[in-house]
């Protein structure tokens, strides 16, 4: 892409507003975290390193942006390899300028948080990856994010986040002039095998809080759900970034023989695939074991619960027994009670008052429903 064809769209890729009408441009101002700096810093400012490579050794010296470019195109086997970190608008534009980079990269550039994807634009590779390191006391995962831009003769990184470290991506591959030589899919290979390397920590501290959480669920802790539930959501938001890069090393693999892939460097990203497909599938394995582990605490939740409501229900019929008793017991007392109170209220007409057998045949009387009550009672089990 000539450089003309690149100044006749940065005019309108982001149109020059006052930042209280900027919620009327295009949707990318309520991503970008930069989009409302009105002055951009200078361009040094955001390169972390920018270097010509012939033959896999860097050129003595750190020449600016404007003067890698020309300093590589007539130069066989040369290569320009620049690191920006958190570029602002204005000093991604103005690489995207001098290498000729296609406007649609270069947008997803600006804007960030993108999902992981390859894109080929004519001869250049537009790759973003999301890099992850684990946070094990607060257990989270933080994300980084890299957009690489990988042309014939350059190299352009640009890191959003703290990882992962690609000043030491840069000093490997410089002590590796073999691999350095093979260009900027060898620097590819290298950020790709940084960012799998670093998922391995990541995958660490999950396994060990996955293993804390089964202790506690079988340990009936009552906190353990929200533990579960916010894990498995670092979990998921992990298996997005990861997943996808075997998507990313498929497509550089169907590309070997058309674009002409060194065998070493086919073997390098193979090595890659594998790590980055193991990945993948312990974090789908983490995924299913959180489910699991949350349906068993569920199911450790019910059955607790279960035995406190039968716990309950033997004290309430333990306790309706008593009842029985009691209430048995005062019936059986409150017979004699009232034969007695009635005789008792001494008044002259009364039926066997000033019978000889009167007093005799109250107490049988009073006797007799005594007993017949305990019978009735035994008989349906209260006594």
């Amino acid at each position: 892409m000539s450089h003309r064809r690149m100044r006749s769209w940065l005019p309108s890729l982001r149109p020059t507003a006052p930042a209280a009408d900027r919620h009327t441009d295009a949707p990318e101002y309520s991503m970008d975290p930069r989009a409302d700096e009105d002055v951009s810093p200078p361009m040094e400012d955001s390169v972390i390193d920018a270097g010509v490579y012939v033959d896999g050794r860097r050129e003595p010296g750190r020449p600016g942006i404007a003067e890698l470019r020309p300093a590589v195109p007539d130069r066989p086997g040369a290569m320009a390899w620049i690191g920006l970190f958190q570029p602002s608008e204005t000093q991604l534009l103005a690489v995207a300028d001098e290498f000729g980079l296609h406007e649609l990269a270069v947008e997803d550039a600006i804007v960030a948080h993108q999902r992981p994807k390859l894109e080929r634009y004519d001869d250049t590779l537009f790759v973003v990856l999301r890099a992850a390191r684990y946070l094990d006391d607060v257990e989270e995962v933080r994300f980084g994010e890299i957009h690489l831009f990988a042309g014939q003769d350059f190299v352009l990184t640009v890191r959003h986040g703290q990882a992962p470290d690609l000043g030491g991506v840069r000093r490997r591959l410089e002590g590796d002039p073999d691999l350095l030589r093979l260009g900027p899919e060898a620097v590819l290979y290298a950020v790709l095998d940084a960012v799998v390397d670093g998922y391995a920590p990541v995958v660490g501290g999950l396994q060990n809080d996955i293993d804390e959480i089964e202790t506690q669920v079988f340990n009936r802790d009552p906190q353990v759900s929200r533990r579960i539930y916010e894990l498995s959501r670092e979990v998921i938001e992990f298996q997005r970034a990861a997943r996808p890069l075997l998507d990313i090393l498929a497509a550089l693999e169907a590309g070997f023989e058309k674009y002409g892939t060194s065998e070493e460097l086919q073997r390098y990203l193979r090595d890659v695939a594998d790590h980055a497909t193991t990945v993948a599938e312990r974090v789908d394995a983490f995924r299913q074991m959180l489910g699991s582990i949350l349906a068993v605490n569920a199911t450790l939740v019910s059955q607790a619960q279960n035995e406190e409501m039968r716990l309950l229900t033997e004290a309430s019929y333990a306790q309706s027994e008593e009842v029985k008793k009691i209430s048995s017991w005062a019936a059986i007392l409150f017979a004699p009670t009232v034969v007695g109170g009635v005789y008792g209220m001494n008044f002259d007409i009364m039926p066997e008052t000033h019978w000889k057998y009167g007093y005799p045949m109250a107490v049988a009387l009073m006797f007799a429903v005594s007993v017949v009550l305990y019978t009735i009672f035994r008989r349906r089990g209260w006594l």
